[in-house]
């Protein structure tokens, strides 16, 4: 058991794919907080494209 529980604090093989795996979790935090903020914006432009166009 105690090899087991020191191969476990030794073993680096998976760091890299966690690593990877914060950096695309932060990227995709940031894109949704700027299609949030950008998203109101965007409706009330389509929408007044859409009022000016003729039916």
């Amino acid at each position: 058991m105690t090899k087991l529980l020191n191969w476990f604090t030794q073993e680096e093989s998976g760091q890299g794919l966690v690593e990877y795996g914060l950096i695309l979790a932060l990227i995709a935090i940031v894109v949704i907080a700027a299609m949030s903020a950008v998203g109101g914006k965007l409706q009330g432009l389509f929408n007044k494209i859409e009022n000016t166009l003729p039916a």
